[in-house]
């Protein structure tokens, strides 16, 4: 086996390799903890702190680190040469981000489970086969096969100790232990795992291979609850604002909603948790459905998203489209992709997972831009100096080649298909031969798996039969009562 790259262990022999490269200039830190970016030079810095365990003065060491793919990270070590107690962190180098993330991944090899990870403090990693997660509190460096170690040793640690004290415990930890004894011993592939961080500063890596649902980001506005755990100071004016905001348009007691009329509502901001408003407007597509797109704009940050919800009952079927992109005029068509549809296109190499752009209601071109965009924005344009410097010369390559191929369909200059594939049948691409059938678009239903039942919520769903289900709860209730 691999030697598994242990937060701790990694980020000592980081900060130990950049020592000699310490910077004469220690200008380019305030205060303790707080990072001046100087892309001139990331060497370590060493300032004198207090040990929170005996009191004495020790030494905390920082280094600011730039992270392929992601952004900036500061890497801080304590050691105290009193009582040598030591302790290690990851900080972001960034602001909180607008939006939470959650990455899934599927480990299939060893390539996989040398994936670096970032886990902030804030950042619940889960093992999703055995149902387990690592509670929040700390922070790591490391890569999968470090989270996975770090699990295992914290579970058989104790073991001995439960075997006396809490036997039941020990019996059901025991296998999971042994899972996670193969999984580091390479013979439990696949697996997976998943890590989530309402402040959008955790990460795993991606590769370039990755295709289909084996590498997944999915980001999310963060609730009322989640701003105020991050110390995001709620603003009281967003939460009376219901009360107090009269809507532009419409009556909001009346229960038909006007097809092209726009309907202010109040909201809190996902980003800076004051008071914003969400534009909703009810737009009826030809030969498909109504859907609702919504748009929210907040003045004091300057946040704005626009996302396209659809309306109708579950169909029983998903549906995949698939459209030749041969000219200008097809990538001029209409195009509404939901948020639970798959984009994908072998010409182009190229996958967007349910989740990611949320729903867009747009054209060939816009959503083609809009995936160009984000991709390149994380990959390359991370910081000032981009982290496409940072890049291993056969990645950079890699995406070099993938952009200018996306650049060229863009302009029209790349023939290719693309194919999109919803579970709830709520994406639509538009028919230029309308009502006769067009040659270059083609559409199928198809039958969900059950993983994309379970995805959906659709296997805890129950439609029929529920008010049987709650007289019986009442009347459990009733009898225990009685006793």
């Amino acid at each position: 086996m691999s030697e598994a790259a242990d937060s701790t262990a990694q980020m000592d022999h980081m900060l130990d390799s950049m020592t000699q490269k310490q910077p004469e200039n220690e200008s380019q830190f305030q205060k303790l903890g707080e990072v001046v970016e100087n892309d001139d030079d990331n060497g370590v810095v060493e300032i004198e702190s207090l040990c929170m365990n005996c009191h004495d003065n020790g030494t905390t060491r920082l280094l600011l680190l730039r992270v392929p793919y992601f952004r900036d990270i500061i890497l801080e070590s304590f050691e105290c040469p009193h009582c040598y107690f030591k302790d290690n962190s990851v900080k972001s180098a960034s602001q909180i981000q607008v939006l939470g993330s959650k990455y899934t991944l599927v480990v299939e090899n060893e390539e996989d489970l040398q994936r670096q990870v970032i886990k902030s403090d804030i950042a619940i990693f889960k093992l999703e086969t055995l149902e387990i997660e690592m509670p929040k509190g700390e922070s790591q460096l490391t890569n999968v096969e470090g989270v996975l170690q770090k699990i295992h040793s914290t579970l058989e640690s104790e073991q001995e100790l439960r075997k006396d004290q809490a036997p039941e415990l020990y019996k059901a930890l025991e296998p999971i232990i042994e899972k996670l004894a193969k999984m580091l011993n390479r013979e439990a592939f696949p697996f997976t795992i998943s890590l989530d961080d309402p402040t959008g500063n955790s990460w795993i890596a991606p590769t370039a291979h990755d295709s289909g649902n084996k590498y997944k980001r999915r980001d999310y506005p963060r609730t009322h609850e989640q701003n105020e755990e991050l110390g995001i100071a709620a603003d009281p004016d967003a939460q009376n604002a219901e009360a107090n905001m009269v809507q532009t348009a419409g009556d909001p007691e009346d229960l038909d909603i006007i097809d092209g009329q726009v309907y202010t509502l109040p909201a809190e901001c996902p980003g800076c948790a004051k008071q914003c408003v969400v534009n909703m407007q009810k737009v009826s597509i030809p030969y498909f459905k109504e859907v609702f797109v919504w748009s929210t704009v907040c003045d004091h940050c300057g946040y704005r998203t626009n996302e396209v919800k659809t309306g109708g009952s579950i169909p029983d079927k998903g549906k995949r489209i698939t459209l030749t992109v041969e000219s200008i005029e097809d990538l001029s068509r209409d195009i509404l992709k939901s948020d639970t549809c798959a984009l994908y296109s072998h010409e182009l190499e190229m996958s967007v997972q349910p989740g990611t752009l949320g729903g867009r209601f747009t054209t060939v071109e816009g959503l083609l831009t809009e995936v160009r965009d984000q991709l390149h924005g994380q990959i390359f344009d991370v910081g000032d100096s981009g982290a496409g410097d940072s890049l291993s010369s056969g990645d950079k390559q890699t995406w070099t080649r993938f952009f200018d191929r996306l650049d060229s369909a863009i302009k029209g200059e790349l023939k290719f298909i693309i194919t999109l594939e919803d579970p709830l049948a709520n994406s639509y691409v538009q028919n230029l031969h309308l009502p006769d059938p067009d040659p270059q678009l083609s559409e199928e239903e198809y039958t969900r798996t059950e993983e994309e039942e379970d995805e959906l919520g659709l296997k805890d769903m129950k439609t029929e039969g529920y008010e049987n289900d709650a007289e019986h709860e009442k009347e459990g209730e009733v009898e225990e009562s009685k006793v």
